[in-house]
């Protein structure tokens, strides 16, 4: 079985949530930049005067491919616990199972991709 979590943090727990993960001893990931929003549908901004409302937030989004429900339950708890601040807009995380992978270098599938 494979599992992706995902996870979509702020911007400024970047540096704990990856230096977490590596201390768990996740190895492969793929992080972006991301926009988006929650319930609390943005805040207000002064520009040039003007409030505006700012809805889209700039976001950092985790995605990790693991190989076992104890690696997704590893990943997940190193995940919540460095992006933790207990204020709205902490992020999300999801996880689900991935039907197959391949290394495009190798044509390895399943398991064999992911090392």
């Amino acid at each position: 079985m494979m599992i992706k979590v995902e996870a979509i943090v702020r911007e400024e727990v970047f540096e704990d949530v990856k230096a977490a993960l590596d201390a768990v001893g996740v190895n492969g990931m793929t992080v972006s930049q991301v926009m988006g929003c929650g319930m609390q549908r943005g805040y207000k901004k002064q520009v040039r005067g003007t409030e505006v409302d700012v809805v889209m937030q700039p976001k950092i989004k985790f995605e990790i491919i693991v190989s076992s429900e104890e690696w997704e339950k590893k990943t997940i708890d190193a995940i919540q616990e460095a992006a933790f601040t207990g204020e709205v807009g902490d992020g999300k995380i999801f996880s689900y199972e991935i039907r197959n992978a391949m290394k495009i270098r190798t044509k390895e599938t399943g398991y064999d991709a992911l090392n």
